[in-house]
C-alpha cells in the first residue's frame, strides 16, 4: 500500500496556460475557456466560473490578467485591456 502511494505522489497534474487577447474577441467580453470550452464572462464576479489569479498594473491601468478556469484549471493570461484616459474638461 505504501508503493501506491508513493506512486500517486510521484504524479503531477500539467496546467495548460493560455494567452487571450481581449482586443481579438468580438462581442461583450465572453469567451470559451480554450480547454474545455466552459464560457467565461466578464460580467461574473462570483467566481464559480474562474479564479483571478494575478493582476498586473502599470501606470494606475490593468495591463494583464491571469485566471483559472474551475472546471479545467487550465490558467489564461488575459491582455489587450484597453486604456480609459481621464482628461481634464
Amino acid at each position: 500500500m505504501a508503493e501506491a502511494v508513493a506512486q500517486k505522489g510521484k504524479q503531477m497534474k500539467q496546467v495548460l496556460v493560455s494567452e487571450l487577447d481581449l482586443t481579438k474577441i468580438q462581442g461583450n467580453g465572453d469567451f470559451p475557456c480554450p480547454n474545455c470550452g466552459v464560457t467565461i464572462s466578464p460580467e461574473d464576479e462570483s467566481e464559480d466560473v474562474y479564479t483571478i489569479l494575478e493582476e498586473k498594473i502599470r501606470n494606475d491601468a490593468l495591463e494583464e490578467l491571469v485566471i483559472q478556469c474551475n472546471k479545467c484549471s487550465s490558467r489564461i493570461r488575459l491582455t489587450g485591456f484597453p486604456i480609459l484616459k481621464m482628461e481634464n474638461l
